[in-house]
Formats: structure tokens, C-alpha cells, sequence
């Protein structure tokens, strides 16, 4: 569990920083198509999401609404940025 404390701790200053420099910049416009997520990292996600989980419905859950869940076929979601 001292994982996910060091990792609210990173958040945490990372959130304070950029309140002390006055807020997020504007993003840029993105251009063209937009870019898909790979397989790998839509496999990456699904196990950190069950690392994470505290049981079987949890991580199903999580994953449902992460829109990370298998689809019908059992292949990757039609994820995009």
C-alpha cells in the first residue's frame, strides 16, 4: 500500500506546483487524425486497473467504466484519445 501513498504524495505536489504557477497552460490543437492507443497499452492499462482492483467485480467494474473492458469478441475497445 506505501505504492499507492507515494504516488498521492507525487500527485499531490505535482497539483500544488502548477497551482503556484498560476494553473495549466492551454493545451495545443491537435492536428490531423487522432491517434489511436495501441494494444499494448490498452494491455498495460487493463493490468494496472487489476493490480489495483480489490476483487474480480471491482476490477470489472473499474475496467467497464475506464472503457477498458474486452469487447463482445474478447479483443481490445475501440479506445481513442
Amino acid at each position: 500500500m506505501s505504492g499507492s501513498l507515494e504516488v498521492r504524495k507525487f500527485l499531490w505536489t505535482q497539483d500544488d506546483g502548477m497551482q503556484r504557477q498560476g494553473g495549466p497552460s492551454v493545451p495545443a490543437q491537435r492536428s490531423g487524425e487522432p491517434s489511436r492507443i495501441s494494444d499494448e497499452q490498452v494491455h498495460r492499462a487493463r493490468l494496472a486497473v487489476a493490480r489495483s482492483a480489490l476483487g474480480t467485480e471491482d476490477c470489472r467494474m473499474l475496467l467497464d467504466m475506464l472503457g477498458l473492458s474486452p469487447g463482445e469478441d474478447g479483443g481490445a475497445p475501440q479506445v481513442q484519445r
